[in-house]
Protein backbone atom coordinates (compact mmCIF):
# COMPACT_ATOMS: atom_id res chain seq x y z
CA UNK A 1 0.00 0.00 0.00
CA UNK A 2 0.90 3.65 -0.46
CA UNK A 3 1.95 5.74 2.27
CA UNK A 4 -0.28 8.63 2.56
CA UNK A 5 1.22 12.34 2.53
CA UNK A 6 1.43 14.27 5.77
CA UNK A 7 -1.04 16.79 6.00
CA UNK A 8 -0.52 20.15 6.55
CA UNK A 9 -2.88 20.48 9.21
CA UNK A 10 -1.48 18.15 11.78
CA UNK A 11 -1.47 20.56 14.54
CA UNK A 12 -3.61 19.14 17.43
CA UNK A 13 -7.00 20.11 18.17
CA UNK A 14 -7.54 21.94 21.14
CA UNK A 15 -11.29 22.81 22.36
CA UNK A 16 -11.26 24.77 25.49
CA UNK A 17 -13.67 23.95 28.82
CA UNK A 18 -13.08 26.87 31.14
CA UNK A 19 -10.76 29.40 31.57
CA UNK A 20 -9.77 31.26 34.44
CA UNK A 21 -9.54 35.07 33.38
CA UNK A 22 -9.34 36.37 36.54
CA UNK A 23 -6.01 34.66 37.01
CA UNK A 24 -4.00 37.26 35.20
CA UNK A 25 -5.62 40.09 36.84
CA UNK A 26 -4.77 38.94 40.49
CA UNK A 27 -1.04 37.02 39.65
CA UNK A 28 1.79 37.81 37.72
CA UNK A 29 2.35 35.10 35.75
CA UNK A 30 6.22 33.64 35.79
CA UNK A 31 6.03 30.52 33.50
CA UNK A 32 3.27 28.10 32.35
CA UNK A 33 2.99 23.95 31.64
CA UNK A 34 0.71 21.96 30.37
CA UNK A 35 -0.66 19.49 32.50
CA UNK A 36 -2.42 15.94 32.28
CA UNK A 37 -5.29 15.14 35.11
CA UNK A 38 -6.57 11.98 36.43
CA UNK A 39 -10.00 12.11 35.88
CA UNK A 40 -12.81 9.57 36.68
CA UNK A 41 -15.19 8.34 33.35
CA UNK A 42 -18.28 10.58 34.30
CA UNK A 43 -16.11 13.88 35.20
CA UNK A 44 -14.97 13.38 31.49
CA UNK A 45 -18.59 13.23 30.26
CA UNK A 46 -19.34 16.40 32.35
CA UNK A 47 -16.48 18.18 30.81
CA UNK A 48 -17.58 17.41 27.31
CA UNK A 49 -20.56 19.35 28.06
CA UNK A 50 -18.53 21.94 29.79
CA UNK A 51 -19.39 21.94 33.13
CA UNK A 52 -16.06 23.00 34.81
CA UNK A 53 -15.33 26.19 37.11
CA UNK A 54 -11.65 26.94 37.51
CA UNK A 55 -11.84 30.58 39.14
CA UNK A 56 -11.18 29.34 42.42
CA UNK A 57 -8.94 26.37 41.74
CA UNK A 58 -4.86 26.23 42.87
CA UNK A 59 -2.44 23.52 42.92
CA UNK A 60 -0.35 22.19 45.97
CA UNK A 61 2.60 19.82 46.41
CA UNK A 62 1.93 16.92 48.60
CA UNK A 63 4.62 14.04 49.06
CA UNK A 64 6.79 14.69 45.65
CA UNK A 65 3.07 15.22 43.42
CA UNK A 66 0.97 18.14 42.41
CA UNK A 67 -2.40 18.34 42.91
CA UNK A 68 -5.43 20.57 41.89
CA UNK A 69 -7.87 21.64 44.15
CA UNK A 70 -11.50 23.10 44.57
CA UNK A 71 -11.84 22.45 40.59
CA UNK A 72 -15.49 22.31 40.29
CA UNK A 73 -17.12 19.79 37.71
CA UNK A 74 -20.58 19.55 37.69
CA UNK A 75 -21.83 16.25 38.37
CA UNK A 76 -22.86 13.71 35.36
CA UNK A 77 -26.58 13.37 35.02
CA UNK A 78 -26.47 10.08 33.65
CA UNK A 79 -23.60 8.44 35.74
CA UNK A 80 -26.05 6.49 38.00
CA UNK A 81 -24.10 5.26 40.99
CA UNK A 82 -20.77 6.22 39.81
CA UNK A 83 -20.98 9.76 40.40
CA UNK A 84 -18.21 11.76 41.33
CA UNK A 85 -17.65 14.74 44.32
CA UNK A 86 -17.33 18.14 42.42
CA UNK A 87 -14.54 19.64 43.78
CA UNK A 88 -12.91 16.68 44.65
CA UNK A 89 -8.58 16.69 44.69
CA UNK A 90 -7.55 15.87 41.38
CA UNK A 91 -3.74 14.50 40.53
CA UNK A 92 -1.80 16.73 37.71
CA UNK A 93 0.21 14.72 35.51
CA UNK A 94 3.67 16.30 34.59
CA UNK A 95 7.73 14.93 34.00
CA UNK A 96 9.70 14.56 37.24
CA UNK A 97 12.30 17.31 36.15
CA UNK A 98 8.84 19.75 35.81
CA UNK A 99 7.98 18.48 39.05
CA UNK A 100 11.02 18.86 40.43
CA UNK A 101 11.12 22.54 39.36
CA UNK A 102 7.46 23.58 40.97
CA UNK A 103 8.15 22.05 44.43
CA UNK A 104 11.65 24.66 44.30
CA UNK A 105 9.31 27.50 43.11
CA UNK A 106 6.28 26.72 45.58
CA UNK A 107 8.31 25.65 48.70
CA UNK A 108 11.48 28.42 48.77
CA UNK A 109 10.35 31.13 46.91
CA UNK A 110 6.70 31.18 47.96
CA UNK A 111 5.26 31.39 44.64
CA UNK A 112 1.66 29.82 43.80
CA UNK A 113 0.46 27.32 41.28
CA UNK A 114 -2.57 28.88 39.61
CA UNK A 115 -4.90 26.57 36.45
CA UNK A 116 -5.20 28.98 34.00
CA UNK A 117 -7.27 27.16 31.65
CA UNK A 118 -9.06 23.73 31.02
CA UNK A 119 -9.16 22.08 27.82
CA UNK A 120 -8.93 19.04 25.46
CA UNK A 121 -5.83 18.36 23.21
CA UNK A 122 -6.55 15.85 20.88
CA UNK A 123 -9.48 13.97 23.13
CA UNK A 124 -6.99 14.29 26.33
CA UNK A 125 -7.86 16.43 29.19
CA UNK A 126 -4.90 18.78 29.77
CA UNK A 127 -4.85 21.79 32.41
CA UNK A 128 -2.60 24.73 31.55
CA UNK A 129 -1.17 25.46 35.02
CA UNK A 130 0.45 28.85 36.14
CA UNK A 131 3.55 29.20 38.18
CA UNK A 132 2.49 32.68 39.93
CA UNK A 133 3.13 35.26 42.08
CA UNK A 134 0.50 37.38 43.62
CA UNK A 135 0.17 41.06 42.62
CA UNK A 136 -0.34 44.38 45.25
CA UNK A 137 -3.15 46.39 44.75
CA UNK A 138 -0.95 49.30 43.17
CA UNK A 139 0.36 46.48 40.23
CA UNK A 140 -3.63 46.23 39.32
CA UNK A 141 -4.36 49.37 38.88
CA UNK A 142 -1.07 50.01 37.09
CA UNK A 143 -2.03 46.99 34.52
CA UNK A 144 -5.97 49.02 34.31
CA UNK A 145 -4.44 52.03 33.74
CA UNK A 146 -2.23 50.46 30.82
CA UNK A 147 -4.99 48.68 28.97
CA UNK A 148 -6.95 52.05 29.16
CA UNK A 149 -4.22 53.82 27.45
CA UNK A 150 -3.94 50.84 24.68
CA UNK A 151 -7.96 51.20 24.26
CA UNK A 152 -7.48 55.01 23.56
CA UNK A 153 -4.68 54.33 21.14
CA UNK A 154 -6.45 52.14 19.30
CA UNK A 155 -9.62 54.05 19.23
CA UNK A 156 -6.99 57.14 18.38
CA UNK A 157 -5.88 54.98 15.19
CA UNK A 158 -9.13 54.28 14.34
CA UNK A 159 -10.30 57.11 13.05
Amino acid sequence: MAKQSPKSDDAPRIDSIAKNRRARFEYEVLDTWECGIVLTGSEVKALREGRANVTDAFGIVNDGEIWLLNLHISPYEKAGYSAHSPTRTRKLLLHKREILKLIGAVERKGHTLVPLELYFKDGRAKVRLALATGKKLHDKREDLRKKDDERAMQRALKK
